[in-house]
């Protein structure tokens, strides 16, 4: 039997299945959560002169699945930190399946609402609890990539869901039912294999089950592996206030902030492109969006593998920010710019957007500690689903009543004064500073 000194802590054990079912489920998720997401926009452009939608409907209910991710988000981040990962990482998946299939049996544009807006609960609940099982249980060394990919998954399931779209355009006035219900497969992918998942160590020892903890990790990992003393022996606050305490508030301003300033435009523009495309003169708006998605990505993968590990954190933030910023702002001030010209900006815009949007699922987890993961996950992740939200419901109603350029210089507006507040407070948690951190700062990590 290994002895206290010789016991490894599991963070630091190589490689296991336990980490590639935990991975395979958390990624099919976020393929998942990617495709419902952007499966939507698509749908609705279909189905406004079918079901004779008004720019207010058309803009709930693509809000409202952000505002359901907001509430689900915020609620199952604070459940999560109380009773627990597992069961809602296993069981949110069986409900999205569900909720999936239900648009093939009404048109009416309440019920839509109120089904993405039951979708949007679900998927800020797997937001919220898939980041948490990750940052908790796969080895250190590499969990900062993995949850780095989480976001090229997520892009995958978005941007399949923007040409399953198109191609699903075939079956007549069906066409958005099916293309809304096609959302149940990878969601059914993901449940089957999320089937048997076991709780978070990390989350036991806080919660003072360490025996429990030592059985999951030597039943799953080996018998060699354990928790580090000063782990099982740790008490901290696990209350949702923490997360507004002299030590952690402004961490939890710019996990807010950062995270609304990214999926407000990204949302705003992408799920209403074929309308953005025919304001800004662009011909062909759905081969267009095609090309808007490819580049995002290309972005996406850009940013991931090899923009994010070269750069900090903070300077991550606050170049893309003003990046972004600017080349809205060219748009806004060029109103006469050709149409291919408009078009070239549109696929910059999706490329600064998508690199900048890499870090959304890993920089929350590196804010917070363990003990209050799941709720300042959560309450991040709410504060940027009011922002998409936001910009879901107003940027219809903006461009019939104000025009596009209006809608551009309120996502200017929006990106700089993230860049600023990131600029000013956002901690540095890339490797480099977090290995020269003193050593009471290394249980955040956990």
């Amino acid at each position: 039997m290994a002895t206290a000194e010789s016991i490894i802590h599991y963070e630091n054990a190589p490689h296991a299945p336990i980490h590639r079912k935990i991975v395979s489920g958390a990624f099919l998720g976020q393929i998942t959560d990617g495709y419902m997401l952007g499966i939507v926009g698509i749908a609705m452009s279909y189905a406004t002169k079918v079901l004779g939608l008004t720019s207010f409907w058309l803009g709930l209910i693509n809000a409202a699945s952000m505002l359901g991710i907001l509430f689900g988000s915020l609620c199952i981040g604070y459940v999560a930190d109380r009773v627990g990962r597992k069961q809602i990482f296993t069981y949110v998946m069986l409900a999205m399946v569900l909720l999936s299939i239900a648009p093939f049996f009404t048109s009416d544009p309440l019920t839509l609402t109120l089904l993405r807006f039951a979708l949007g609960l679900c998927i800020g609940a797997d937001y919220t609890v898939g980041i948490a099982m990750l940052a908790e249980w796969v080895p250190e060394k590499k969990r900062a990539r993995v949850l780095n990919t989480l976001l090229v998954t997520w892009s995958v399931g978005y941007v399949i869901s923007y040409i399953t779209g198109v191609l699903l355009n075939t079956m007549g006035v069906t066409s958005w039912r099916m293309i809304l219900c096609s959302a149940a497969i990878p969601a059914c992918a993901s449940f089957l294999i999320r089937i048997g998942t076991p709780e978070s160590p990390a989350w036991l020892a806080k919660n003072d089950r360490i025996r429990e903890a030592m059985e999951l990790i030597r039943k799953h990992i080996g018998p060699g592996y354990g928790l580090a003393p000063q782990e099982a022996e740790e008490e901290s606050s696990g209350s949702w206030l923490r997360l507004f305490s002299p030590e952690l508030w402004r961490n939890t301003v710019v996990g807010g902030v950062f995270f609304a300033g990214q999926v407000l435009p990204f949302y705003a523009v992408s799920l209403f492109l074929p309308q953005v495309m025919t304001s800004l003169h662009i011909d062909s708006p759905y081969f267009s969006g095609v090309l808007y998605n490819v580049c995002t990505m290309v972005g996406v993968l850009f940013g991931t593998y090899w923009l994010a590990d070269r750069i900090g954190r903070r300077a991550y933030l606050t170049s893309t920010f003003y990046v972004i910023t600017g080349i809205l702002a060219v748009m806004f001030l060029w109103r006469s710019m050709p149409g291919y010209v408009g078009l070239l900006f549109i696929l910059a815009l999706s490329l600064a957007l998508a690199v900048a949007i890499v870090i959304e699922f890993s920089y929350p987890s590196e804010l917070f500690p363990t003990e209050v993961r799941g709720s300042g996950v959560g309450l991040s992740v709410a504060i940027s689903r009011l922002g998409a939200a936001s910009g879901t419901f107003l940027l219809p109603i903006i461009v019939e009543h104000f025009g596009v350029y209006a809608a551009l210089a309120g996502c200017a507006g929006v990106t700089l004064f993230s860049g600023i507040i990131c600029q000013m407070w956002a901690p540095e948690t890339s490797r480099p500073k977090r290995r020269s951190a003193t050593a009471e700062a290394q249980p955040q990590t956990v």
